[in-house]
Order: C-alpha cells, then sequence, then structure tokens
C-alpha cells in the first residue's frame, strides 16, 4: 500500500492525525494550567493584606507596579494591588518581608502569553483542516465547502471498456443509441442540413435489462468521457444544493464536450412537480428546474453533451422534462426474447466452465420473463451448485436446479410429508401433466413434472414455450386453464375429494379466463367489448359486473367438465404416471412419453 495514501484508524493520514493530537494536547495543557493557576491563587483587598503582613503571615512578595503576587507562610499564593507609598517598604521590612521590585515595562508573563498561543494554534489548525477538506473533497466531497459540487463520477474513454458487443440482444435500443453517437462523433454531418443534436435520451424499463450497461456502451462507442450519477445524489437536506450540483455537472459536461452525462434513476428527482409538501419538497423541485433550464433554457449553448437517463417508472416524471427539447428519444429496453436470452446466456457462460452437453437454447426457452440480471444470476447459481458438490464442470441439472430455486425457492427436505400427503400431491400433478400432454399442438409443451416440496409449493408441473408468442389463441389460452385445473379434477377423480391445494391454481386460472372476457372479448354473449377496470373498481354498471362473472364461471365450468372427461378416458395413464412419479419424484417430458406410450411432440427449434 502506498504510504501517502496510508489511513489511521480514524479516517485521515498520519499526518493529519498527529497535528490534530498535537493540538488537542497543547489545548488542554494550556487549559489546565490557566484553570489550575486561577484556582490556586487567592486574590487579597489591600486591607487584608496589610493585616497579613502585621500578623506575620506573608513570607515574601514580588511587586510588578502597583501589583503584588506573594506567597504566605501557610504555602497560599496570592495577588493584591497596592498603594506604591513609601510606607508600604517599610511595613513589609518591619515584618522581615522577603520583597523583590520589577517595573511593568520589564516584565514578561507567560501566563498572559499562553491564552494567546492557545488561540492562535486553535485558528491554525481549523484553517489547516478546512485546506485539507477542500483538497481532499474533489467532486464528491461531504464537506461542507464541497456540498454545492457534483458527486458525479468522470470516466475517461480510455477506462471505459464497454461497446455494443458487451450488450447482448436489445437490438432495437442499440440501433437508436448509434444515432446519438453518430451525432457525438460527426456533429457537422447534421448540422449542414440544419438538424440540432439531441438533448437528452430517456432509458426505459424492468430493472435488470442493462439501461445502465447500454448507456456505458454507447459512450465506449462514441469514445468520449463519460459522466455518472443517481438521482438521488443531487438531493441534499438544504435546499439550494441539488441546483448548485446540477449547475456544477453541466459546467463542468461543457468542460468535457463532447461527452455523455447518464442519470440513473432519474424518477427521484424528475417527478412531477406541485405533488408534495415541504422543504424536501421545494428542494426537489429546484433541482428539477435547474435541469430543465441546463438541458433546454437560456443558458443552454450549442456545446455536444448528451444526457441519458435511466427510470423504472417513466409515467411520474413531469412533463416538462419528456417535451422535446429535453429528452428527444425514449428508447424502450424491454425483457429479453428467445433470441436476446440466449445471447446473455452466451456472454455470461463464458466465464464458467461448462459442460460441453449443455444446451443454452433449451435454457433459454425455459426462462421466459427473465431479464438479463436474472439470467446472469441464474449462471452464476448453477455454479455455486456445481461448485459444492466438486464438480468439474456446470451440468443442464444445475441449471435445472438453479431455476427451481429461483423460481419456487430452495428445496424443502426437512417437511415432512405423510404417505397421503404424497399420493394425493403425486395424483395432483400427473393430472396437470397428463392434461398438458394431451393439449394440441400450438400450446405449451410440457417439460418435467416433480413433486418435490419447494416454497409454499408441494409439487410443481412445468411447461416450456418453444418460442416467444406475442399474440395468443383462444384454444392456447383453454389449453392453460385446463391444465391449471388438472389437479383438483384428479383429486376428485381418483380420491372422491377436494384439498386447498388447488388454491393457488384456481387463483391463476379464474385471472385467464377473466382476462379473456374483459380484455380479449373471447366471451361469446359479451361481444367485442373490453371491461376495463381502474384502482380495482368496475368502470361499468352492476348488471354487466353479473354478467361478466356469469361468462366467467361458465368457461371454467366448461373448462373444468372438459378435463374431468379427458382424465377419466384416461384414468389409466394418469395411474401409471401418479405411481412412477411417487416413485422417483421427478419425471421429464420424455420418459413420460416413453412410459405412456405417447407419440412426443414434434419439437421445433426457432431461431
Amino acid at each position: 500500500m502506498n504510504k501517502k495514501n496510508k489511513k489511521s484508524f480514524l479516517g485521515g493520514t498520519p499526518r493529519t492525525f498527529l497535528v490534530g493530537l498535537l493540538v488537542l494536547i497543547g489545548s488542554l495543557f494550556a487549559l489546565h494550567m490557566l484553570t489550575d493557576r486561577s484556582r490556586n491563587i487567592k486574590t487579597l483587598t489591600y486591607s487584608a493584606f496589610l493585616t497579613q503582613v502585621e500578623q506575620d503571615q506573608v513570607k515574601r512578595v514580588h511587586v510588578v507596579g502597583q501589583e503584588v503576587y506573594g506567597f504566605l507562610k501557610d504555602g497560599t499564593r496570592f495577588e493584591t494591588t497596592i498603594a506604591n507609598k513609601g510606607k508600604d517598604w517599610e511595613i513589609l521590612r518591619a515584618h522581615n518581608v522577603e520583597f523583590s521590585v520589577d517595573s511593568p515595562n520589564q516584565q514578561f508573563n507567560f501566563w498572559y502569553l499562553l491564552p494567546l498561543l492557545s488561540f492562535l494554534i486553535t485558528g491554525w489548525a481549523i484553517w489547516y483542516f478546512i485546506r485539507q477538506s477542500r483538497g481532499s473533497g474533489g467532486g464528491g466531497g461531504n464537506s461542507i465547502f464541497t456540498m454545492g459540487k457534483s458527486k458525479a463520477k468522470l470516466f475517461m474513454p480510455s477506462t471505459i471498456k464497454e461497446t455494443f458487443d458487451s450488450v447482448a440482444g436489445a437490438a432495437e435500443a442499440k440501433e437508436d443509441l448509434q444515432e446519438i453517437i453518430d451525432f457525438l462523433k460527426h456533429p457537422e454531418k447534421y448540422s449542414r442540413l440544419g438538424a440540432k443534436i439531441p438533448r437528452g435520451v430517456l432509458l426505459t424499463g424492468a430493472p435488470g435489462n442493462g439501461k445502465t450497461l447500454l448507456a456505458r456502451a454507447t459512450a465506449g462507442e462514441a469514445n468520449c468521457p463519460f459522466f455518472s450519477i443517481s438521482g438521488s445524489d443531487f438531493i441534499e437536506v438544504f435546499v439550494g444544493v441539488g441546483a448548485a450540483r446540477v449547475r456544477d455537472l453541466f459546467e463542468q459536461a461543457r468542460k468535457h464536450a463532447p461527452c455523455i452525462i447518464f442519470i440513473d434513476e432519474i424518477d427521484a428527482v424528475g417527478r412531477h412537480r406541485g405533488s408534495g409538501l415541504g422543504g424536501g419538497h421545494d428542494e426537489r423541485e429546484q433541482t428539477l428546474n435547474q435541469m430543465l433550464a441546463e438541458m433546454d433554457g437560456f443558458q443552454t449553448n450549442n456545446s455536444s453533451v448528451i444526457v441519458i437517463a435511466a427510470t423504472n417508472r417513466s409515467d411520474v416524471l413531469d412533463h416538462a422534462l419528456l417535451r422535446p427539447g429535453r429528452f428527444d428519444r425514449r428508447i424502450l429496453v424491454p425483457y429479453p426474447d428467445l433470441k436476446s436470452r440466449e445471447k446473455i446466456l452466451e456472454v455470461h457462460a463464458k466465464a464458467v466452465k461448462m459442460d460441453p452437453a449443455v444446451d443454452l437454447h433449451k435454457i433459454a426457452r425455459g426462462t421466459p420473463g427473465f431479464s438479463g440480471a436474472e439470467l446472469a444470476n441464474l449462471i452464476n447459481e448453477a455454479a455455486i451448485l456445481a461448485s459444492k458438490t466438486d464438480q468439474q464442470s456446470v451440468t443442464i441439472n444445475d441449471f435445472e436446479e438453479a431455476r427451481d430455486k429461483i423460481l419456487l425457492g430452495k428445496e424443502i427436505k426437512s417437511l415432512s410429508l405423510t404417505d397421503e400427503d404424497r399420493k394425493v400431491t403425486s395424483y395432483h400433478e400427473s393430472g396437470h401433466a397428463l392434461v398438458r400432454l394431451m393439449m394440441p399442438e400450438d400450446s405449451d409443451p410440457l417439460h418435467k413434472v416433480t413433486i418435490i416440496p419447494r416454497g409454499k409449493a408441494l409439487g410443481v408441473t412445468h411447461a416450456m414455450p418453444e418460442r416467444e408468442k406475442y399474440t395468443r389463441t383462444r384454444d392456447e389460452i383453454l389449453a392453460d386453464v385446463m391444465s391449471g385445473l388438472g389437479g383438483r379434477a384428479s383429486e376428485e377423480l381418483i380420491f372422491k375429494k377436494a384439498t386447498t391445494g388447488a388454491y393457488s391454481d384456481f387463483k391463476a386460472a379464474t385471472a385467464i379466463v377473466r382476462d379473456m372476457v374483459c380484455n380479449y372479448g373471447m366471451a361469446e354473449e359479451l361481444g367485442q367489448v373490453v371491461y376495463a377496470q381502474s384502482q380495482g373498481e368496475y368502470m361499468y354498471s352492476q348488471k354487466t359486473a353479473e354478467r361478466i362473472d356469469e361468462q366467467v364461471q361458465k368457461i371454467m365450468d366448461d373448462c373444468y367438465t372438459k378435463t374431468m372427461k379427458l382424465l377419466t378416458d384416461n384414468r389409466d395413464k394418469l395411474e401409471q404416471l401418479a405411481t412412477t412419479l411417487l416413485e422417483k419424484e421427478t419425471l421429464y417430458a420424455d420418459e413420460i412419453y416413453e412410459l405412456l406410450g405417447i407419440e412426443p411432440r414434434t419439437q421445433h427449434r426457432f431461431s
């Protein structure tokens, strides 16, 4: 470690600590001496002094002008003021008192100088620490003298390693950002035709999809300086500090133009104005007002400073922030599709020793709705599981376990289930799986079924989509509903009773059917109408609500009837599947096809 940067246990450099320690010791010593002196010196009146002399109680005195300092015979120190007449010396001589006399102009008293020295040392120490604070505060110091300075971190082009090659997927977002890069690299190309450089770009989307990475990659592609700051870093308890930080940030950015300012979580400072009360709210509004002025106000110039902001809540941003001239581009960074998920997995898999048999395309198929961060976490969890068992590489089984752990929770090995509970669970999950196997080719195919408890689930049946689906048919939706009802139907068919284990199945199936009726126009008796809801309140009449409930009930009843008939017609397969599942606990689709003698579904690989 460099000695210049070595910190003491109090957090400062050794030199600073030593100076502070010396000042503290000196101040304490001066205070001690002053208080000790004032505590031990007794002040006498002139008459009392003469009385002590006449009673032979005074041992010796020292006279400076009219000031007298001396000792009594009992050792007490005293001071007094005398008239300085000739008879005073006669009295002292008559009572054998030792005395000496000094001119006041020649007397030097250290005790009078000590407070002055203490004051000077304390003043110097305060100046020194202020200087140190200013010197070490930088742009993001916490000193009161640097509070108005921007906390943004500056990354020079040589330190930015990310490019668009570092970002898997997000093709449309990268295409939109490519225009910004071209603006920064060749501004004259656009200015010659009268085009203005965009002021800002707003990246929106769910957390974990790579908005920050895209911003850094844009700076890397443009080969320009990159200022990074969070929206919350502008806000301070003191009103006006946020606005000062905004001014300082843009002032620094103009000095480094062309450059990029990246503000993460801009909703922390850019929310609608007038939506709250109090000093903290006033500070946020002043900060926002200053940002608006800097991005497009009288003080702006034509310097190539691009502001890229990221947020998960674009709906709460102030309209003035979103108007053209400020954030000219709004770029959605969505959840990755199948192809993007596979590319993301390939990027993160490079750092992991993978088994050659691992099919990343299959893993990507089984992770719909996963963000880029969640996919990275999936690979890391799989690597951790493989490391715990001292494996040489990460296998597909590790990925299966990692995905189940992320989606459902850790396997509960300590849960004690009776044989009856395990049997009911086995038939319940087998009902889900068998119905899924019997569904049309265009529905999501079965992947695996297990009765190993995880989280709150005693068992799980997985379906794996073959591709990304952006629209769904009525038959596909009903296939999901019937598969969800297969667990309860199997329980009633075999055991002639119902359990609470179907609660989550019914909840999901009911939500799907209500969407069919209210949002998708798939209810025959209600027509092609969207029956919207706002904040949980129906936006239609009570009569319409009753008709919706009737349609939901009708579709659910029809699906349940069809599910019960399907399982009744294939009861032998249901019992064979449940018995095998009870024995093996986990079965994959290929094993089930072979066990039941069902022709496997055609496997499609979409690119």
